[in-house]
């Protein structure tokens, strides 16, 4: 991981988003979020707020993302007061598989909130 501070402290928030999709729990991911945060996915799907991010994600987890594995690689990590801007690979894998069935580019912004740091936004694209 290559980044412009050495507090990378927002990544154990990602790494926890990574962590509850692989155990398929929604309410988990979407905690992670703030309340108004924004998501936007390769292909145009827009979410926002958390609980929208909830209901999208319980419904993968029932779906084509049930017992996929949750996957991110930082590229580049900045903290600018509460604010972290994470670059990274994300992505997931299905069970049994050898490569990942999808990775894409993402970019990652948290607020430090009470000493916690949250998911604003989120956007990833195609590599």
């Amino acid at each position: 991981m290559s980044g412009t501070t050495t507090d990378t402290s927002a990544v154990d928030t990602i790494m926890a988003t990574t962590a509850a999709w692989t155990r398929n729990d929604a309410d988990e991911f979407a905690d992670l979020y703030s309340s108004d945060a924004t998501v936007v996915l390769a292909g145009g799907t827009f979410l926002r707020g958390r609980e929208e991010i909830r209901r999208f994600m319980a419904a993968g987890f029932a779906g084509r993302l049930a017992g996929t594995f949750g996957m991110d690689e930082q590229d580049s990590v900045r903290v600018i007061g509460d604010t972290a801007i994470v670059v990274s690979r994300s992505g997931f894998k299905a069970p049994g598989a050898d490569a990942p069935a999808v990775v894409r580019r993402a970019t990652w912004t948290l607020v430090r909130r009470d000493g916690r740091w949250l998911v604003e936004s989120y956007h990833n694209c195609d590599l």
